[in-house]
């Protein structure tokens, strides 16, 4: 396909891993011009082209130019844009108990498991289809997490399709089955900047997250098992304030920012709601994020120190991960909404980031 034309999609070769195997790179346009790049190598998204207040098309989304920087481990690739798995977020000590069965996983967080371990789902290939719909266009990405894959039990059958909408949203459908008990927690670790990757930071955004409460965690950030109320703390976001003045609400304690865990204002019920709304003032940029999910890991790049796109450096605060997941050690917290996947039963979780600009 030679010629550009709205809503359709692009495949084209993005080199070969390390072992050889291809790798293709799908360009998705919907009809209002907006554009998503999406790889098959860690179901990510590469890039993701919205206009500003001007009508001004920029990369929103922190990332790489080469396959070959993907393929690097954090903390030179701190998981952009890629698809997480099978478990987002942490599990202390890297261990689970299911069914009376001690399952142990890498810990390659200090004692804790991090992201699905060595090679995540970040790191593994997926089978694409690109795909026509009604919603726009849209790419299915597939793989097989064999039983046993970093420590966890069962064969995992996972789907991830990615949607670029006519509504000017980007959305993420998750479905996963299996053959014996396992524990599943999806999700994507895009970076947003509104104001465009690479280009100052992200403390003058706006942010609020419909969360009445959060999971503390201790220094580990693991999370203690409590659930409690963010009013009175740093961790109340359910008023539109910058980054930057919740920040300086940190200075006595032992983070330079957040990675932690919300738990949204919704039923449980797997309906898809309003969970947050990011502005950027400058550009006039406006993110929405509706999900089924029952938390959002808030994540503002505190340790990300290395070199993005057309070697742009990105440091702390270059950017905000938006995760919407279960949440961390769950399966060692009964008190926590649980994430085993039992035969017979479907994993699904939606995730929708809708784009507005101000006027």
């Amino acid at each position: 396909m030679n010629s550009w034309t709205l809503g359709f999609i692009e495949k084209s070769s993005w080199g070969c891993t390390k072992e050889g195997i291809p790798i293709d790179l799908f360009t998705l346009l919907n009809e209002n011009g907006l554009m998503m790049k999406i790889t098959n190598y860690g179901a990510t998204i590469v890039s993701l082209y919205v206009p500003d207040k001007f009508g001004s098309l920029s990369d929103i989304v922190l990332g790489f130019d080469s396959l070959s920087d993907y393929e690097k481990y954090s903390p030179h690739n701190p998981y952009f844009g890629a698809t997480i798995g099978r478990y987002a977020n942490r599990i202390a000590l890297g261990q689970f108990s299911l069914n009376n069965k001690i399952y142990s996983l890498a810990q390659n967080d200090g004692l804790n498991h991090l992201h699905g371990g060595i090679k995540g789902f970040n790191k593994q290939v997926f089978t694409a289809i690109p795909m026509k719909t009604s919603e726009g266009p849209a790419v299915r990405l597939k793989r097989l997490s064999h039983d046993g894959e970093e420590g966890y039990p069962g064969n995992l059958q996972v789907s991830v399709t990615y949607t670029l909408t006519n509504n000017n949203e980007v959305k993420i459908d998750y479905c996963c089955t299996t053959d014996k008990p396992t524990i599943v927690n999806l999700t994507n670790h895009s970076y947003f900047n509104l104001l465009g990757e690479g280009k100052e930071n992200i403390l003058d955004h706006e942010i609020t997250i419909l969360a009445n409460r959060y999971t503390p965690v201790g220094k580990d950030l693991i999370p203690t098992g409590e659930i409690i109320d963010v009013r009175g703390t740093p961790f109340d976001l359910t008023q539109p304030v910058t980054l930057r003045t919740q920040l300086e609400k940190f200075s006595n304690i032992s983070f330079k920012g957040y990675d932690h865990n919300f738990v949204l204002n919704n039923d449980q019920d797997g309906k898809l709601i309003l969970a947050a709304r990011i502005k950027e003032p400058t550009s006039g940029r406006i993110m929405e994020v509706y999900t089924t999910e029952v938390g959002i890991q808030l994540y503002t790049a505190n340790s990300v120190n290395t070199f993005g796109k057309e070697g742009k450096h990105y440091g702390q605060y270059s950017g905000m991960a938006i995760e919407t997941q279960h949440y961390p050690n769950s399966p060692n917290n009964p008190n926590f909404p649980s994430v085993v996947l039992n035969p017979g039963d479907t994993y699904s979780s939606t995730t929708v980031y809708k784009f507005l600009k101000e006027h």
